[in-house]
């Protein structure tokens, strides 16, 4: 059995790197009394793909994981699945009332659904990516509007990344902002919206974006709100 978990990353286990998240996730699901698969060879692990990593310090609002388990998935579940049909309501939601009270502070279950257990890797089903990011520091809103007007009619912005030049004019899909309006403990309160593009060889990534607008990675607050997987968009 497949499952796809849709969950949230804050506090501080935004601070918790993707390898760290695995082990999380596997301890979770322990926690919680599901069986997990796992797979063969000399090195057997869980069987658990974390569609896209999120970078140190974002905060995830719609992260997927997929997991899969063993059958049958354990009396307590099938005992929870049970009461909600007869109750007329969503089977999935057991799965996120088990897991969540297993889970870490700072990861949120949103939703469970089964999936195909064999289609393809979900890292390889990503597409693009929509992010957040709120600005700390005060900037003149005309001048990030020039900026942006400039990048988005850029014929190229050739970036490089671990040696490997890329185009990240490919990867911006949507780029805009809001303007500031007062918020109580949030600075300025500007913020920007990214749809950055995930492909082959290069994935769009904000501080790379922030960096051709002149605006400093340190004075930002980053939230990755959506992964768009290559489903939705066919």
């Amino acid at each position: 059995m497949r499952l796809r978990v849709i969950f949230s990353k804050s506090g501080a286990l935004r601070y918790t790197g993707h390898l760290d998240l695995q082990t999380i996730w596997e301890r979770t699901l322990r926690r919680a009394g599901l069986p997990l698969a796992y797979t063969h060879g000399f090195h057997p692990g869980p069987k658990i793909q974390i569609a896209s990593a999120l970078p140190l310090g974002f905060i995830g609002h719609a992260e997927i994981v997929d997991i899969w388990l063993q059958e049958p998935v354990g009396a307590a579940l099938v005992a929870a699945q049970a009461l909600v049909a007869a109750q007329g309501g969503d089977k999935s939601r057991p799965y996120a009332d088990i897991l969540q009270p297993a889970a870490p502070l700072g990861l949120g279950i949103i939703s469970v659904e089964p999936v195909d257990e064999n289609g393809p890797s979900l890292q390889t089903q990503v597409a693009s990516a929509e992010y957040e990011v709120t600005l700390l520091d005060p900037l003149d809103e005309t001048d990030l509007a020039q900026r942006m007007v400039i990048a988005l009619r850029a014929e190229s912005l050739p970036r490089e990344r671990r040696g490997k030049p890329y185009d990240l004019r490919l990867l911006i899909e949507e780029l805009s902002f809001t303007p500031a309006l007062p918020r109580v403990g949030e600075g300025p309160g500007v913020r920007v919206f990214m749809r950055l593009a995930a492909r082959e060889g290069a994935t769009g990534r904000p501080e790379a974006v922030l960096d051709v607008l002149g605006i400093p990675f340190e004075a930002t607050r980053i939230e990755r709100t959506r992964l768009i997987l290559k489903t939705e968009i066919e």
